[in-house]
């Protein structure tokens, strides 16, 4: 079982080091958020199983942790995302046709 807890964690560290070179070394904002919010929520999920594996009556505390993490972290990419895109002044480098700039609207300033 040691073996499993090991692996787990190991497998959940490289993810969350293979975000944080990702975070550096993505070129635009859209592909540094993914890289943060994709691999670290993975990463951080893997290394709760490996602590509730590994610890003895506290795997509910564990993993109610990762769980927070995994509603909280997407959310806040789309957050960040949404108040990039419709901040001025930040280039986003969008590639392709830009779907969302029809229904935005830069004088409208309530969320909906």
């Amino acid at each position: 079982m040691e073996y499993v807890t090991g692996a787990f964690a190991v497998a959940g560290a490289a993810l969350i080091a293979l975000a944080g070179l990702g975070v550096v070394r993505l070129g635009d904002l859209y592909a540094r958020m993914h890289a943060a919010t994709k691999a670290s929520t993975l990463g951080i999920g893997l290394v709760a199983v490996a602590g509730a594996l590994g610890i003895d009556g506290g795997a509910a505390a564990v993993l109610l942790a990762a769980v927070l993490i995994f509603v909280t972290a997407p959310s806040a990419a789309h957050l960040i995302g949404r108040a990039a895109y419709r901040a001025e002044g930040i280039d986003v480098h969008l590639q392709g046709h830009d779907d969302l700039r029809q229904l935005f609207d830069p004088s409208d300033d309530a969320d909906s």
